[in-house]
């Protein structure tokens, strides 16, 4: 196993606490991120963007959605495995590799604003409620009542989150309830007044391979792929509910409270990994099963039934072709249920859509306060000063400065194009989660708790995945938008690709002519950003040959 961590100080070392014996019950007992995970989940993929591609062009392209979920549960697992290892986030191990923590900490802080700084889910909630309120869909003219409601559900999510004795405790307490709400309303509609010939073409949808329609929405088609499941960072933010629910080495670094209720507690910022013996390689089984209980009994069978009941109503009750857009997104299931089935179904379908699209909304403000915490508590021992070594003051920061973009965002445009612009980033940067992660297990891990060759092949057809919609889906956009201010889009893109490309191989022959340390995650870095990598490479090459009999200070 790799020992050099150049970005952060070494782990510290203790047994791996053991886990209650592996039971029905226990496991009950025990799991819980992938509740919240799922409460995340089943949101803008299955109730808009899922509707709205199932609307457009029928059951057909539901094998989709079975791809992506069952490619995201292995790489939530392996999310997962270097935290049950270290009691560190994934996102800390990324820190560990070159060219350091400095570069990882902004890139990955700035993929993540980019998939889930717009508050897209509180604005979409809040179609569904100015909808109650009007009694019909809301049109362009109601912004003003849109918007508003979205501020309120914006700081509702907000606020939810700041009670309780952990975070963790709280968000799970929360997402059971909603998801308990969301699919006993699905079931109850998919049941009672969904035709066997519509369930059939749905569960036909999942299961029949390969079609794609000619002149399909690729923007709308490659979000559908990254949020059929939960998307991008949003999967990787498992591993820090895997940490503050005391999975693994979770239970020996601590968690991070909430402001109100919460004590102050102990968070390291160096994680702390255990010795393969025979009684801890006996304990990381149990835990391992735990991990494999909370993903595919909850998250896997969760998006499922999340993703294929409101595919069922879409099928049923709307007429093909609808566009499900504008201020009215979250409305238009309410609007043809209430048409069929009579007034109640109006409300009770509302109250389902906010349900679903406010669960997404709280999940994703905690994901993302969380990760910048994460990020800022690990690479910055100024920050632990500053804050005297309380984490919730971190965290609280990091969410204002969510809170400020967020009343600026709610504002720019209509939910459905926020929720389709993250949607589309999210997929990017499940490519990358892919590779740095197959990376990160691979250098860090044990070789007894690497993971098996075909989960390895599985992460990379992961980020292959991903790469064919995120590929298209800018081609595509680059076909209907050729110039912005008069310079050629497609040229602009073409040159910086190819420069990164260029970067990527000539800083992997340089490094591995030199020491061959970190060679693929220097690589990730050039083609992210190749200016910055460059740079960096060179700076610490030459730095290395002025003084080749010192120790390289940390990044």
């Amino acid at each position: 196993m790799a020992t050099d961590t150049r970005s952060l100080p070494a782990w510290e070392k203790s047994d791996l606490p053991a886990p209650p014996p592996f039971s029905l019950r226990n496991a009950i007992l025990v799991i819980g991120p992938g509740a919240i995970l799922l409460g995340t989940s089943i949101g803008s993929g299955e109730w808009l963007i899922g509707p709205a591609l199932t609307a457009k062009y029928g059951a057909a392209l539901l094998w989709v959605a079975t791809v992506s979920i069952m490619l995201q549960v292995i790489m939530n697992m392996e999310f997962a495995r270097y935290t049950l290892y270290t009691g560190e986030p994934v996102f800390t191990g990324f820190l560990r590799t070159s060219p350091g923590r400095r570069f990882w900490g902004i890139v990955y802080c700035i993929l993540a604003f980019l998939q889930v700084g717009w508050p897209g889910w509180a604005l979409s909630a809040a179609t569904a409620i100015a909808a109650a309120f009007l009694g019909r869909l809301p049109n362009d003219a109601d912004r003003g009542l849109v918007v508003f409601w979205g501020y309120v559900t914006f700081f509702l999510a907000i606020a939810i989150v700041a009670f309780g004795a952990k975070i963790e405790q709280t968000m799970e307490i929360a997402e059971w309830f909603m998801v308990a709400m969301i699919l006993i309303f699905l079931i109850f509609v998919g049941v009672f007044f969904v035709t066997l010939d519509t369930w059939g073409r749905v569960f036909t949808g999942f299961v029949t391979f390969g079609a794609l329609p000619e002149g399909a929405d690729w923007l709308l088609l490659g979000g559908f792929a990254a949020y059929a499941g939960a998307g991008g960072v949003i999967n990787a933010a498992i591993s820090n509910w895997f940490r503050d629910k005391g999975f693994g080495m979770g239970g020996a670094v601590g968690f991070i409270p909430a402001l109100v209720g919460g004590r102050q507690i102990h968070l390291t910022h160096t994680g702390k990994v255990f010795p393969v013996t025979p009684e801890n390689k006996r304990r990381w089984d149990e835990w391992w099963k735990y991990a494999g209980a909370d993903q595919y009994w909850v998250w896997v069978i969760g998006c499922f039934l999340g993703m294929g009941l409101p595919a069922l109503i879409t099928v049923q009750f709307i007429p093909p072709g609808t566009d499900i857009t504008g201020f009215r997104v979250a409305a238009y299931q309410a609007e043809y249920l209430s048409q069929r089935l009579g007034p109640i179904m109006w409300f009770l379908t509302l109250l389902t859509g906010f349900w679903i699209l406010f669960s997404t909304q709280l999940g994703i403000t905690d994901a993302f306060v969380r990760l910048v915490t994460d990020i800022i508590w690990t690479s910055s021992a100024h920050a632990r000063e500053a804050s005297g070594g309380d984490v919730r003051k971190v965290y609280y920061g990091a969410m204002l400065v969510f809170i400020i973009w967020g009343c600026i965002a709610i504002n720019l445009t209509q939910p459905l194009i926020l929720i389709l612009l993250g949607a589309n980033m999210a997929g990017f940067n499940f490519i990358v989660l892919g590779l740095h992660t197959l990376y990160v297990n691979r250098k860090f891990l044990p070789a007894e708790l690497r993971p098996a060759l075909w989960r390895e092949i599985v992460m990379a057809l992961a980020s292959l995945f991903f790469l064919f919609f995120v590929t298209v889906t800018v081609l595509d956009q680059v076909g209907k938008n050729p110039s912005i201010a008069g310079v050629s889009t497609g040229a602009v893109l073409a040159v910086w690709w190819v420069l990164a490309g260029l970067s990527a191989a000539v800083v992997g022959l340089l490094n591995r002519a030199a020491d061959g340390e970190d060679t693929p995650s220097w690589m990730l870095a050039a083609l992210l950003f190749w200016p910055v990598a460059l740079w960096m490479f060179f700076n610490r090459r030459g730095a290395a040959q002025a003084a080749p009999g010192e120790v390289r200070p940390a990044t």
